[in-house]
């Protein structure tokens, strides 16, 4: 039986010689490209098309047609291959239709070489697209799934290479194209033209292709940056591109019909860190994508039964009667069965899921651990920074207790802004501004913890000394100095950062690292300033915004704890330092949108068991190993 995908779903593929059949109303180019576990195109070698339709493992057809078979034989594949796209697009410069919204929706299916089906697909709500991702193919616990992705582009096959990290994306769209217009028009080819030499000195040159530049990274549920297809990258940056060492042994092939047995660290990656991070990664797109969905499927059930019974109640013949009756049964009977079916695929993978988290929560490093995971029973200081910080935790309405890790990228290249306002909870004003201080304490213990000796400066602002029950782990450890307090204390410790900041920024621009003070602390630094803005003037405002602004270039990072509505008094003026450090708040709030599929997760914090002693016990080892290293 064909399982019918929608939108984001997928399944398991029974075997690894395949064959993708597509089918349109028109003559469309089909095509195959390779990804590596970052989501990107090595280079021109790695798409099968119709000016090069094979390729080990792939081969597709040499022109457009109105029906295509594809061959993918996945063992065939690199092994350093992780996702497989079947590209779907539009003839360019041959007078047929300029976007899949003029044309009928394309079915795609997937079957075996014997013609057993597997799944289908009909790619709907495309408009103005002319190129359009439908299938991926990709590797999770050694096994390899296909999911709907039906991800379309307006900028057509350039913007879906670009989007892929192909850096020669013009040329090889103008190759194909090309390709196809001379297969579509049956002639012998045309005479040369002006520039031909050169566009094919240009196309044989980019088989030894250059690495892609690294894409920025972005914490789950924080905004992140589009690429140049428009989409939004969630994948970590490119790591060297030599193979990285092989993952730990994966679990017992599973049984037909079972799921595979989770591994923790099973992902790609040089360390059982980045392995670890890569995997929380993918289980957070896993839950997007499943998420989407169903509610997609939920949304179609919906809008099917309003349309049935509207068509009831629309003819007066069949308003009202027997007739009338069974028909909005049968329309809420199929509404039923359609929804039934979304989420028992949802359950599935939901399950799979949290069996997932089940064991990588235990294998977490510190870094990425909640403080009552076991790891911290064995903390020692680290030799070297880890490659993420837990912040919290993220969730979905429909995930139940499923709790996916949130990492950010270390060094931190955005602010913290621990919202202590009403917006943040239901709790009262003195309850939320206690709950944020304790958020920014364990924060910033976290942050001490996972740095080595010597390489993270903690300093605090508390103006009123409002703060001092929540800071009591930190000072009484000794791993941070007391908090500047006043008008005086502000003001020295604003400028001394300040200072830093400039010093630094002459020091890089000029190239004269060693001209810098001798007294420097060249350790990053992590300035914590609570109760903003009581206590605060115009001119720390102004330093606090350019801090915010220019800090984290040159290691100076900034975690506010405040209320925008207390600071409202300040006008305009603080709404760029607001909108440039990323909010979390104190209590569970379904605040960070995901713009990738357009959720809004839900954000908790990762507090310290009640009646735990673990903060403590971490940092007096921190501020032990400081005093021993002359820090």
């Amino acid at each position: 039986m064909t399982a019918e995908l929608i939108r984001g779903q997928n399944h398991p593929l029974p075997e690894t010689r395949l064959e993708i059949r597509v089918s349109a109303g028109e003559p469309i180019v089909a095509g195959v490209t390779l990804n590596d576990d970052q989501g990107r195109m090595r280079d021109v070698e790695w798409i099968a098309h119709p000016a090069s339709p094979q390729l080990p493992g792939l081969e597709v057809s040499r022109q457009a047609a109105a029906d295509h078979r594809l061959a993918v034989d996945l063992d065939a594949l690199p092994e350093a291959v992780h996702r497989v796209n079947v590209m779907l697009a539009l003839p360019v410069g041959v007078g047929g239709p300029t976007s899949f919204g003029a044309v009928t929706a394309p079915f795609v299916s997937v079957t075996g070489l014997d013609g057993s089906p597997v799944v289908s697909y009909h790619i709907t709500d495309l408009h103005a697209e002319s190129a359009v991702v439908a299938l991926e193919l990709y590797r999770r616990n050694d096994t390899w799934k296909v999911r709907a992705v039906g991800q379309g582009y307006a900028g057509g096959l350039v913007a879906m290479l670009q989007d892929q990290g192909l850096p020669q994306a013009q040329e090889l769209a103008v190759t194909i194209n090309e390709a196809v217009a001379s297969g579509m028009a049956r002639a012998v080819a045309p005479p040369p033209r002006p520039g031909d030499a050169e566009r094919a000195r240009r196309a044989a040159s980019v088989g030894g292709g250059t690495p892609a530049p690294e894409p920025t990274a972005n914490p789950a549920g924080a905004p992140a940056a589009p690429t140049a297809g428009g989409r939004i990258n969630y994948q970590h940056p490119n790591r060297p591109a030599a193979a990285p060492p092989p993952p730990p042994p994966a679990a017992p092939a599973p049984q037909p019909g079972q799921p595979a047995q989770p591994v923790a660290g099973d992902a790609t990656g040089w360390s059982l860190d980045e392995r670890l991070y890569n995997q929380v990664w993918g289980m957070f797109e896993d839950l997007a994508r499943s998420t989407a969905a169903y509610r997609s499927a939920v949304d179609f059930a919906d809008s099917r039964m309003e349309q049935e019974i509207d068509k009831v109640l629309s003819d007066p013949r069949t308003r009202v009667g027997p007739a009338a009756d069974e028909a909005r049964t049968r329309a809420r009977a199929k509404h039923t069965g359609l929804v039934d079916q979304a989420r028992a695929v949802f359950e599935r993978d939901l399950a799979q899921l949290v069996a997932e988290s089940e064991v990588v929560e235990p294998a977490l490093p510190p870094a990425y651990a909640r403080w009552d995971n076991p790891v911290w029973l064995a903390y020692q200081a680290p030799k070297e920074v880890p490659m993420a910080l837990r912040l919290g935790d993220l969730s979905l309405p429909e995930s139940g207790d499923l709790r996916i890790p949130m990492l950010v990228r270390l060094p931190l290249q955005r602010g913290l802004w621990i919202d202590s306002g009403r917006a943040a909870g239901p709790a009262d004003s003195d309850e939320l501004r206690r709950l944020a201080a304790e958020t920014a304490t364990v924060i910033a213990a976290r942050l001490l913890a996972v740095h080595p000796v010597g390489d993270l400066s903690v300093h605090v602002i508390d103006p009123g000394g409002a703060a001092s029950g929540a800071l009591a782990p930190l000072l009484h450890t000794g791993a941070v100095r007391p908090p500047a307090a006043g008008a005086a204390g502000v003001t020295a410790m604003l400028a001394a950062l300040t200072q830093r900041v400039d010093l630094v920024q002459m020091a890089i621009r000029s190239g004269a690292a060693d001209a810098l003070p001798p007294d420097l602390d060249t350790a990053e630094q992590l300035l914590v300033v609570h109760d903003f803005p009581h206590g605060f003037d115009d001119r720390a405002v102004t330093q606090l915004r350019y801090l915010a602004d220019e800090g984290p270039s040159v290691g100076v990072h900034l975690m506010m704890v405040g209320s925008r509505e207390d600071a409202r008094g300040y006008g305009p003026v603080l709404d760029p330092l607001w909108r440039s450090l990323l909010r979390i708040t104190p209590v569970p709030d379904d605040h960070l949108a995901d713009p990738w599929v357009g959720h809004s997760w839900t954000y908790e914090p990762t507090p310290v068991p009640p009646g735990s002693q673990v903060l403590t016990q971490v940092l007096t080892q921190v501020a032990a190993a400081r005093r021993a290293g002359g820090h």
